[in-house]
C-alpha cells in the first residue's frame, strides 16, 4: 500500500469539490487531495475507500489494484460527486462510445513517454475553470479507474447515471442549488434595470402603509393658530413646536352596493356616498390617511407682559410630551373630481390632558386649515403623494419635468431604497417661490408598482419677514401682507412605505351617474332671499326656535338713549350692524352688535333682552369703539336667507345629521339652550388694517353665519362649532372638540 493515498476523482471534480467547501483550486492533484483532506472531507466522498459488500469492510484504493475497475459500476460511481451541465440531456449522460474514441485516438498520437504518465497529469493542463462542468464530464469517460499503467484504448465499463441518481447525491444537490442562486442573481439583475413608466390610477382597495421620520413643526404669531385651532389648546401660545414620529397608512375605500341604493346598477360600485356643504347626496371616491404618532410633543411658548407693557414672546418654552392618532378623510366627487368635503378626526394625549375631536370641512381642508386655500397643493406635502393625480399621462423618466397644483417637478435620476431601484424626483412649490415667502420642496421616489410615492421627504420654511421679501414688487408684498399670517412656518418630515395592497377595480373619474344632485335642488329659491342692504339695519332674524330674535331685540336701541348714542346715531343716519352674537344667559338672551356708521367710524354694544313681545326689559351692559376703521359699502352688502331660514336648513336632518344630538348644535325640535348664533357682513375696501382689493381686482361682498356650542359632561369640556354661508345656506365647515385636563 503506497504511503501517499490516491483518489479515483479526476482533478477537475477535486477542484470542484474545493469550490464547494470555499478551498482553493491551483496545484496539482495530490495538492487538491491533501486540501480536502486537511478540510476534513471524508474519504469515501474523495474516492479513497470503496465499500466491500463481499466482506462489510472498507479497502483502499491501491489495495484493490486491477480489481478496482470492476466495483466502479457499482460502489465507487455511487459515491463519487457528479458535476451537472446546464446542457441537453445527451451532453449530461454521453453514451460510451461516443466520450472515450475520440480521446483514445488522441492519447494515443502522443509520445510514448507521454503515454506512460498518469492520466490525471496529462489532462490537468486541459481543464478550464471556466469550462468546468463539460470537461468534467468528459475526463469521466477517459480517466482509468486507478492511477496503474491501464491502456488509454481500454476504457473502464462506466455506467450512465439518471437525474434522479444525480439528484439523491449531496454534493449534486449543492451545485443545483448554486446554480439555481446564481440563475436567480441573474434574473435579477436582468429584471431590475428601471424602465420609465407612466403613473397607474388608483383602484378601489388600495393600501400602503408607511413609515413616518425626523418630522417637526414649528409655527410663531399668527400661524400658531393652524394647531391650536384644530386642537384647541388651552394656552394661548405664540410660538409652538411639534416633534413627532410615528406610522401611517393610506387607504381608498371599497364601497360596496350599499353605497349605491340612488343608483339603477352597479356600474359605479366601489364608490360611497357622500354629502356635500348643501346637505345632498353625492357619489364620491373617499380616501383615508391615518396617523399613528408614538411621539407627538408640544413645545409652547406662552406671551408674557414686558417692562413696557406690552406682549413679548420669551425665549423659554415648556413641552408636553404626549401620543396622537390623527385621521383625515377625504371625499371627491366622480364627475367633477373636485374635493365634496374633508374631516379630520384626532386623540391626543399628553401631560396636559386628553384632546378628542373632529373638523369636517366642506371643500379644501385639512390639518392646515386656510393655508391650503391661499397655497393650492401645499396640502400635499402632509400625506404620500397620488402619482396619477400628480403627474398625470407624463412619462417618468430620466430629465423629464412638469408642473401640477402649483409645483414644479423634475425627474433628476433613479436611486436604490432597500432592494428596489426607483425613479427619483424633486418638486417645489412656484407661489411660494415667487411671492419671497422661502421655500416648499419634496423629494419623491418612486416605483411602478405603486399609485404612491414609496417615500417623500418634505422641507417648507414660510415667513412673512420683510428681508425675506426683499427681491419682490411693491404690490406683491402688499398681497403677502395682506392675505397672509404673520410669523414663520417650518416643516420638515419623511415618509417611507412598509406595505402596500393593491386594489381590483380601476377609480374612473369624471364619468356621470344618476340621481346626480343639480343647480336647481342645492340653492334657496331667489324669493326666499332678502336683499337687507338695501336700506335695512341688520340682517333679518324672526326665528320661532329663540326666545329673543334679533329683530325683536333691535327695538331694545332706542330705549338706551345716551348709553348707546353713538350706534343709534350711526342706525339713523345710514349705517347698519355688520356684526351681531347672541348668548343665552339663563331666560335673557344678550346680543353684541357691532355697528358701522357712513363715516367708517365703528363700535359695538351689549345689552341684554327678556321676557317675551308683549313684556319685553331691556338691559344695557356695556359699549365701546372699534380702533380700526370698517368699510361703510350698503352696495356690497349680498342678499341672503334670514336667520331663521337658514336655521331651519340646518336642523334638516335628512341634510345634515351630525348637527343635531345631544352632542351637537340642535334637539329634535330646535336648539339646545346653550347654542349661540351670530352673523358677519364683509365688504370690499379696508377694515381692521387693509383692503382686499389689494389681493383681488373684482370682489363682492360676503355674509357667513356661525353657530357655537359650550357644554360639561363630567370631566370632559365639549365645543362644537360651525360656519355657513348665508346667501345659500352652504355649510362652510364645523368642529366638534373635547378637552379633559390632566387631573381632572
Amino acid at each position: 500500500m503506497a504511503e501517499t493515498p490516491t483518489t479515483l476523482l479526476t482533478v477537475a471534480k477535486l477542484k470542484a469539490l474545493c469550490v464547494l467547501n470555499d478551498l482553493q483550486t491551483t496545484g496539482k492533484k495530490a495538492e487538491l487531495l491533501e486540501r480536502l483532506l486537511e478540510a476534513g472531507i471524508d474519504k469515501e466522498t474523495l474516492g479513497i475507500e470503496v465499500f466491500d459488500e463481499e466482506t462489510a469492510t472498507f479497502h483502499s484504493v491501491v489495495d484493490e489494484g486491477e480489481d478496482v475497475v470492476e466495483t466502479v459500476e457499482s460502489d465507487a460511481i455511487e459515491s463519487e460527486p457528479v458535476m451537472l451541465s446546464l446542457e441537453d440531456e445527451d451532453t449530461i449522460t454521453p453514451s460510451l462510445a461516443q466520450t472515450t474514441q475520440p480521446a483514445a485516438k488522441k492519447a494515443s498520437s502522443n509520445a510514448s513517454n507521454q503515454r506512460n504518465e498518469p492520466v490525471e497529469e496529462i489532462l490537468e493542463g486541459e481543464i478550464l475553470e471556466a469550462d468546468l462542468l463539460d470537461d468534467e464530464i468528459q475526463q469521466e469517460a477517459v480517466v482509468p479507474a486507478t492511477t496503474d499503467d491501464v491502456p488509454l484504448d481500454s476504457p473502464p465499463a462506466v455506467k450512465a447515471l439518471t437525474l434522479r441518481e444525480m439528484l439523491q447525491r449531496p454534493q449534486a444537490v449543492a451545485v443545483i442549488l448554486t446554480l439555481l442562486i446564481l440563475g436567480a442573481g441573474g434574473w435579477y439583475y436582468v429584471n431590475n434595470q428601471l424602465e420609465p413608466f407612466t403613473p397607474d390610477s388608483l383602484r378601489y382597495g388600495d393600501e400602503m402603509r408607511y413609515v413616518v421620520s425626523e418630522g417637526s413643526f414649528m409655527a410663531s404669531e399668527e400661524y400658531v393658530t393652524l394647531i391650536t385651532d384644530q386642537l384647541n389648546d388651552l394656552d394661548e401660545y405664540c410660538k409652538m413646536r411639534l416633534l413627532f414620529d410615528g406610522t401611517g397608512s393610506l387607504a381608498i375605500t371599497d364601497g360596496s352596493v350599499l353605497e349605491l341604493s340612488t343608483q339603477p346598477n352597479e356600474d359605479r360600485l366601489g364608490a360611497v356616498a357622500a354629502k356635500g356643504g348643501q346637505g345632498m347626496t353625492w357619489l364620491a371616491v373617499e380616501s383615508v390617511n391615518s396617523f399613528s404618532f408614538s411621539k407627538f410633543n408640544i413645545y409652547g411658548h406662552v406671551p408674557t407682559t414686558s417692562v413696557t407693557g406690552g406682549q413679548m414672546c420669551p425665549d423659554f418654552a415648556e413641552g408636553r410630551e404626549g401620543t396622537a392618532d390623527i385621521d383625515l378623510t377625504r371625499w371627491t366627487e366622480l364627475r367633477e373630481q373636485a374635493t365634496l368635503s374633508t374631516q379630520v378626526d384626532m386623540t391626543l394625549q399628553n401631560t396636559g390632558g386628553t384632546y378628542d375631536g373632529s373638523a369636517m370641512a366642506y371643500g379644501v381642508g385639512g390639518l392646515l386649515g386656510g393655508l391650503e386655500t391661499l397655497s393650492p397643493g401645499l396640502g400635499l406635502i402632509l400625506q404620500p403623494v397620488e402619482l396619477a393625480d400628480f403627474f398625470g399621462n407624463n412619462f417618468i423618466t430620466k430629465d423629464a419635468t412638469g408642473t401640477s397644483s402649483g409645483w414644479e417637478w423634475r425627474v433628476i435620476g433613479s436611486e436604490k431604497i432597500g432592494s428596489t431601484n426607483m425613479w427619483k424626483v424633486t418638486a417645489s412649490h412656484r407661489d411660494i417661490q415667487e411671492f419671497c415667502l422661502g421655500y416648499a420642496t419634496m423629494n419623491l421616489w418612486l416605483d411602478a408598482d405603486s399609485p404612491w410615492a414609496a417615500r417623500q421627504t418634505v422641507d417648507v420654511s414660510i415667513s412673512s419677514d420683510e428681508t425675506s421679501q426683499s427681491s419682490c414688487s411693491e404690490w406683491q408684498k402688499r398681497g403677502i401682507d395682506a392675505a397672509l399670517p404673520e410669523g414663520e412656518l417650518e416643516l420638515h418630515h419623511a415618509f417611507e412605505r412598509t406595505y402596500l395592497q393593491r386594489g381590483v377595480k380601476q377609480i374612473e373619474l369624471g364619468k356621470s351617474y344618476d340621481n346626480r344632485p343639480q343647480a336647481n335642488d342645492l340653492n334657496p329659491d331667489e324669493d326666499d332671499l332678502v336683499a337687507w342692504g338695501v336700506d335695512g339695519d341688520h340682517l333679518p332674524d324672526n326665528s320661532t326656535l329663540r326666545d329673543h330674535p334679533l329683530d325683536l331685540a333691535m327695538t331694545c336701541m332706542d330705549e338706551f338713549g345716551s348709553e348707546a348714542s353713538g350706534a343709534t346715531t350711526a342706525l339713523d343716519q345710514n349705517g347698519y350692524v355688520w356684526r351681531a352674537l347672541n348668548e343665552k344667559n339663563g331666560s335673557a338672551t344678550e346680543w353684541n352688535i357691532s355697528w358701522v356708521a357712513t363715516d367708517n367710524t365703528a363700535g359695538w354694544v351689549l345689552f341684554s333682552v327678556s321676557g317675551d313681545a308683549t313684556n319685553l326689559q331691556c338691559e344695557y351692559l356695556s359699549r365701546g369703539a372699534y380702533d380700526d376703521s370698517v368699510t361703510h359699502n350698503r352696495d356690497s352688502i349680498p342678499s341672503v336667507l334670514p336667520l331663521e331660514q337658514l336655521e331651519a336648513r340646518l336642523m334638516n336632518q335628512q341634510r345634515f345629521a351630525a348637527l343635531t344630538g345631544e352632542e351637537a348644535l340642535f334637539t329634535s325640535t330646535g336648539l339646545h339652550d346653550d347654542t349661540r348664533i351670530g352673523y358677519l357682513v364683509v365688504v370690499p375696501g379696508s377694515g381692521f388694517g387693509f383692503d382686499i382689493t389689494d389681493i383681488f381686482d373684482s370682489v363682492t361682498g360676503a355674509t357667513t353665519v356661525d353657530m357655537q356650542r359650550q357644554w360639561d359632561d363630567g370631566d370632559w369640556s365639549h365645543t362644537f362649532s360651525l360656519l355657513a354661508d348665508g346667501t345659500d345656506g352652504r355649510v362652510v365647515g364645523w368642529t366638534h372638540l373635547t378637552v379633559m385636563e390632566a387631573g381632572s
